[in-house]
């Protein structure tokens, strides 16, 4: 059967779709969206700075922006550098769009998807940073086989970033942040290289705060900041 030989991937996220988009946002979704989109559908260019207009210098990549606070900071503050935003959401989708209208920002294209087909499309050694800020966890052990930080997303990672790109990981759950380092062990391609605790405790300043790390910083949970290097 036709695409049988791809990976089958396991849900990594919950709901796609939250409250009824209003005719603004429905606008947005129907006009904008389709403009920045990524379409895997096409080959991917070479160099994948031509995805953006004007060219860009070098491209990162954010898995899971959330409501985009984190994608629209770097993009405002990095305007030499194309960005990629993944996100099935479709809320976090809509305040994204709204933010790039607002304050002009066209360094930024989305997936509106689960971010692993996009690994596969991407070309080898194209995307210069990464990020995967607070996934979801699936805390029950019958559903950690959905969490998205494993040995084969990281592999997926490491085939697109080039020796010396770096990888922003992000959680806020203890037992998390454990199974990532372990799964970073396993995979072998990259490395953590923390000189003491205020690299895993603390934010660097290129690295601004989310709405959802406030929130958990609120209810008493401490955030787990972790970088990796591509080797």
């Amino acid at each position: 059967m036709a695409g049988s030989d791809q990976p089958r991937d396991f849900r990594s996220y919950g709901r796609r779709r939250g409250r009824k988009p209003s005719r603004h946002q429905a606008d947005l979704l129907a006009d904008v969206l389709p403009e920045v989109s990524v379409a895997i559908s096409d080959p991917p260019p070479w160099p994948l700075t031509r995805l953006f207009a004007p060219e860009v210098r070098e491209v990162w990549l954010e898995i899971g922006f959330g409501g985009g606070e984190h994608l629209v900071w770097q993009a405002r503050h990095n305007a030499e550098i194309g960005l990629i935003g993944c996100e099935p959401f479709q809320d976090g989708v809509v305040k994204l769009l709204s933010a790039m209208q607002e304050q002009g920002l066209a360094n930024i294209r989305l997936f509106p998807d689960d971010a692993r087909p996009l690994l596969r499309w991407l070309p080898e050694t194209s995307i210069a940073r990464a990020f995967v800020l607070f996934p979801d966890p699936w805390p029950k052990t019958r559903h950690r086989k959905r969490r998205l930080l494993s040995a084969g997303t990281l592999r997926n990672l490491a085939r697109v970033m080039p020796s010396g790109a770096e990888l922003r990981v992000a959680t806020d759950i203890g037992d998390y942040a454990q199974w990532i380092l372990l799964a970073v062990r396993e995979e072998g391609s990259f490395s953590w290289r923390p000189t003491g605790p205020q690299d895993w405790r603390q934010r660097t300043a290129d690295w601004p705060q989310t709405r959802y790390e406030q929130k958990a910083q609120q209810e008493g949970r401490q955030g787990y900041y972790l970088r990796f290097f591509r080797r």
